[in-house]
């Protein structure tokens, strides 16, 4: 669990809340069911035009990321591509064929069945290059959905302004239906620029990193397989590995 996003956004939206109150402001002012609809509603058909369907819903499964990001372990991957190397260089590399089944992810086990077919290491790096690519893209368009909610809620706030001053100009003549224009024009800015900025552009640059960190591992782990393919000694592997993470990149 990220603890650090759980109170980033409990922070971000709790000050903007005391200062409302503190300034003698009343909390029912911010609700405005109306404004909501129309920023959140907007922001929403807007990424969904813009979005392939299957990109749209890997975006929206991605969120999690946020609070809860994939487990990324290096030490127990060098670990185990220093247990691979020793295997290859005592028993051969087809020894590693018996490795392929105990992996959980496809990504090493696809690198294991290269290893274990005698691959040429250009040719494991070529392959192995061309699916981190592959998942990197994907992974990054599917985070700029919500990117792109961010640059869309506030412009859509400003929309939902308009249309409450739209509602205030015709209705001058009744003074009992212009609170309502004049909070949505106001409260629906609000929406759009504190979505943008206290949560949707957050959780797109959050994810972006999340990626990062995902993508780091995997070219990691190329570079393990490659140094076992080219018969590298595992105490080099494993030092020219532990400088992947030796700033805390991971």
């Amino acid at each position: 669990m990220d603890k650090i996003s759980f109170a980033g956004l409990l922070i971000g939206l709790s000050v903007i809340i005391v200062g409302h109150l503190l300034e003698g402001g009343n909390l029912g002012s911010l609700i405005q069911p109306t404004a909501f609809l129309i920023v959140i509603g907007g922001t929403l058909g807007a990424v969904m035009l813009q979005s392939p369907l299957n990109v749209f819903k890997e975006g929206m499964k991605m969120v999690k990321w946020v609070f809860f990001p994939p487990a990324i372990q290096p030490g127990k991957l060098i670990a185990d591509i220093v247990r691979w190397s020793n295997i290859s260089r005592k028993e051969g590399l087809l020894a590693l064929e018996a490795q392929i089944r105990a992996q959980r992810d496809p990504f090493i086990a696809k690198g294991l069945q290269l290893l274990a077919d005698g691959a040429e290491p250009a040719r494991l790096r070529e392959v192995l290059e061309v699916e981190i690519g592959a998942q990197e893209a994907s992974l990054k368009s599917a985070a700029k959905v919500w990117e792109s909610a961010g640059g869309y809620s506030p412009t859509i706030g400003i929309i939902g302004a308009v249309m409450g001053l739209i509602h205030v100009m015709e209705n001058l003549s009744d003074p009992s239906k212009l609170r309502s224009g004049i909070a949505v024009a106001f409260v629906a800015t609000i929406y759009g620029v504190g979505a943008a900025n206290l949560i949707f552009l957050p959780i797109a640059k959050k994810l972006m990193a999340n990626i990062a960190r995902v993508i780091i591992l995997r070219e990691m782990l190329l570079d393990g397989l490659t140094g076992i393919a080219n018969g590298d000694n595992p105490r080099i592997i494993e030092s020219r590995l532990q400088g992947y993470f030796a700033d805390g990149a991971l």
